[in-house]
């Protein structure tokens, strides 16, 4: 293979590195297990490229070599970081084997049905079952308030009728930091649904920060045309992070799990 093909498929590579970053997080719900098995999966890779370069697409072979090297490991979650990992694992025991991993690739990553057989060496009609499994066993699981940050008013109605129609209760939609605290304070969500960019040009971040300072056990997704910014290896890093412009099978996917690992007994239903 030429030097030229050689750098291209590097790069290629690095390029992707921070989605299956994205994926490990929330595949082994540890910031710290996740980034070792992506770790894993490049220095299999620098041994051995074969995997990897099984498929014509870079993604996929990047995701189908962390699947062999993760796989070959038992499939195992980390140590929990945070308590939302440690009620992520030990829901995670109850799921149907290889289902987590079939939505998230699918709804999360936007891998297809064939795609996803590639990665994790099934047939493409099974991994159809496990993604209808998953969205199944997720969304009859728990039900709860979830709170809105968003100052486009067509998005935050898209966004609002999809979490309505898995199941939960909306307690408001904020378009400004301020806004936000003040709605999280008076009515505290079991999950905050929150844009980076917000009306009056404050941050996003910064109200989901001031909100967990007053409650720090609310799981967060956020909704960002620029993921790459928030997956930067700085801690902490966020478990559920939805790319724009998004599908509503990614906020379903997204809220559906986020409430499912977050559950605890506390939940209204």
């Amino acid at each position: 293979m030429s030097p030229n093909a050689t750098g291209d498929f590097a790069t290629s590579l690095a390029a992707n590195v921070p989605y299956l970053r994205r994926y490990a997080r929330a595949l082994t719900g540890s910031q710290d297990s996740g980034d070792r098995y992506a770790a894993a999966t490049l220095e299999a890779i620098l041994l051995d490229d074969g995997a990897a370069r099984s498929t014509t697409d870079p993604k996929i072979g990047l995701f189908r070599a962390f699947h062999l090297v993760w796989s070959s490991a038992g499939a195992p979650v980390g140590d929990a970081d945070t308590a939302h990992s440690a009620r992520a694992q030990s829901h995670m025991a109850g799921l149907t084997p290889n289902t987590r991993e079939a939505l998230l690739l699918h709804a999360i990553e936007g891998f297809s049905q064939g795609d996803i057989a590639r990665i994790m060496d099934v047939t493409p009609d099974e991994a159809g079952e496990f993604i209808d499994i998953a969205r199944r066993e997720m969304e009859r699981a728990i039900s709860g308030k979830v709170m809105v940050i968003e100052d486009e008013a067509i998005i935050a109605m898209d966004i609002v009728s999809i979490v309505e129609d898995v199941g939960h209760r909306v307690t408001g939609v904020a378009r400004t930091r301020t806004e936000a605290v003040r709605l999280a304070s008076s009515n505290r969500p079991d999950l905050i649904l929150a844009d980076i960019q917000l009306a009056d040009n404050s941050s996003g971040i910064d109200a989901v920060n001031d909100i967990l300072a007053q409650f720090e056990d609310i799981p967060v997704i956020f909704i960002t045309a620029f993921p790459e910014r928030l997956l930067t290896g700085s801690r902490p890093e966020p478990a559920f992070l939805i790319t724009k412009p998004f599908s509503e099978e990614q906020v379903r996917s997204a809220v559906s799990q986020a409430m499912f690992f977050a559950s605890t007994e506390t939940l209204a239903a």
